[in-house]
This record gives structure tokens, sequence and C-alpha cells, in this order.
């Protein structure tokens, strides 16, 4: 089913890649079941390439008067490693006014030979010139005609929430768009509910993620205690708040396992049933998220076998994974 191999069970727990064809692409939930059966969920993160002849959208270049209503300023304290984020909000402003801003000489991507060399330069000036980030916007991008993938109709158990209940959960059974640019980041965090997240980017430079195995987990929350006993001290999952910042250097010295993919291929992003990750866009990125229901919604469940007749496959409770996404340069959309 076009992924590429990691062994039978990813042992490894590293993140894999997927390339489903069309027709495979058709089936969310049973493409969801298969990538599964494979050990995508070890690593927390699974990338997946969606086949050539699908698009989400035809163009982009009329987006430009699209309102961001809240962007923040992301303000970052800390040294060695070890950051707490705070978000200020400002002004609205349209789509056109952040790309503008995302490529003026402040908020640009600095010269670099490589990504390594990016990424240094992102952990060494992370206190300094706050960016912009146009996060949590209700609404899609998606045409209407799109059926495989729309991220605003997963036909998932929580598609049944709105559809049944009338619950609209914004950011979970609807999309989210984020604007991003050199620096925005989301920091170590689960998603809600422990539920999987599915970020599409529609355009832009590279987003690169962190993400720590689900096994694993528990470790990562007993060093964040550790060094953020102030933040631990009012919620015992402060992590879920996206504050903290914690660096791959810090992470290594201590022996936590992490994955990071930085490639510019990321087209599906799916983060694993209580994956803890981090996003960062290093550039101008534009993307679009949703929590599509799968997973840990239906309690303990053996993976990929429904609990009863219309369930959605599940990961096992016991799964806990954490990641963080940096953005890597000038702009652009994730979904």
């Amino acid at each position: 089913m076009g992924s590429e191999d990691h062994g039978a069970q990813n042992p490894s727990c590293k993140i894999m890649t997927f390339r489903p064809t069309m027709e495979e692409f058709k089936d969310f939930n049973k493409y969801v079941a298969y990538i599964e059966s494979q050990g995508a969920h070890r690593a927390g993160l699974a990338k997946i390439i969606p086949p050539k002849e699908w698009k989400p959208r035809q163009t982009y270049d009329d987006i430009d008067d699209v309102v961001i209503p809240a962007p923040i300023q992301q303000v970052v304290t800390g040294q060695s490693g070890l950051f707490t984020q705070y978000n200020i909000q400002k002004k609205a402003m349209t789509v056109g006014e952040y790309r503008r801003l995302a490529n003026s000489e402040k908020y640009c991507t600095p010269r670099h030979q490589d990504f390594d060399d990016l990424e240094r330069k992102y952990w060494k000036n992370l206190t300094f010139v706050s960016p912009i980030y146009g996060a949590d916007i209700s609404g899609s991008l998606y045409d209407d005609d799109v059926a495989q993938w729309n991220i605003g109709n997963l036909r998932t158990i929580l598609d049944m929430v709105e559809r049944e209940c009338g619950t609209i959960i914004e950011g979970v059974n609807t999309p989210y768009l984020y604007f991003g640019m050199w620096k925005t980041t989301f920091a170590w965090h689960t998603e809600d509910m422990d539920l999987y997240s599915i970020n599409y980017l529609h355009f832009g430079e590279p987003k690169s993620w962190y993400a720590i195995p689900p096994e694993h987990g528990k470790r990562l929350e007993r060093l964040a205690i550790g060094f953020f006993p102030g933040s631990s001290q009012g919620c015992d999952a402060f992590l879920r708040h996206k504050m903290t910042l914690i660096s791959p250097i810090i992470l290594k010295k201590y022996g936590i396992p992490f994955s990071r993919e930085p490639r510019r291929q990321i087209m599906a992003l799916l983060t694993e049933v209580r994956g803890t990750c981090s996003p960062i866009p290093l550039s101008r990125t534009f993307s679009r998220v949703v929590l599509p229901g799968e997973g840990c919604w239906s309690q303990e469940s053996a993976g990929g076998h429904p609990r009863s007749p219309g369930s959605v496959p599940v990961w096992p409770c016991s799964l806990y994974t954490k990641c963080q996404s940096v953005t890597q340069g000038g702009g652009g959309l994730l979904a």
C-alpha cells in the first residue's frame, strides 16, 4: 500500500512515510487502519504523501483577502534549551498583509547553508524577534467537490457528533487554518482528548516536526515537571497548555528518544493517538488541521479492531506520544 518499509511493526519507532494510490486514498478509515497495522503509531507521527492527482484546492491566488481575526505574537523566555512561550493577541490582518509581514526584513528566514544550520539558528535565536502566528482560524480552503481526505468531512465518529447531536467543537470536529512564518512554533503537546490530528501543508517552506514515541511520553512529562516545577504545580497536564519548549539537545542529554521530520514533502501529517509533538515552521507556511476522532475516543480497544459494528479503528490507550513543530522559512499555510 505504498509505505516506505521501516520494519514489520516499526520496532525503531521512526516516523514512517506512506504514498497511497488514489484508490487507496479514497477510504480514510481503511487507510488509517492500514498504517496502524504497519506500526506507524509507534513513532507518534505518520507522513502521508497524497497521490499526485489529488488536489484539495485548484488555486491559492485568491486568498489574500481572507481575514486572520486574532493573530498572536509568540514571546519566548528561557535559556539553555528550556523555554516558555507566551502568546499576545494582535489586531486582525488579512492574509495578504501577513504575507508581506512574513517576507519583511524583520521576520524573514535568515540565510542558511542547509536544514541543520537553520535548525541551529532557530534554537539559538528563539528569544529574539517574536514572530506573529496566524493560528486557530475557523474554516476550510478545500474546494467543495473534494471528497477524499476532506478535513472538513472525514466521516468519522466526530462527524456523527455534529450531524446527530448538533455539537460543534471548533478545531476538533471542524477544521482550523494556520499561517506561519520563520520561528512560529507549536510547543510540546498532546492533542485534545488524545485524538489523532491531521495537518495538511497547503504551501510554503518546510514545517519541521519533533515527535516522541508514545511509549516514552511519560518520560518527557517527568523531565518537564523537573525543569518547570511551577507550571506543574498549577496543572498536572500543563504540557497541554502548549507553552513548553524543550530542545533536542536536552532530550538527547536525558536519553529520551525522538524523531525529527524536516522534509519539504510534508503533505498530510497524522499525529497518532496520545502522541506528543511540536511542529515548528521554519519559513512561511499555510496549513490546516482537524482532529478526526480516531484512536482513544473509543476507550480501550485493540489497535485497528473496532469495538462494535460501525466504530472506528483505535489505538490502545496505553500509547502516548508528544510532539513539537517549527516553521522554517518565509511563510505559508497549514491546514
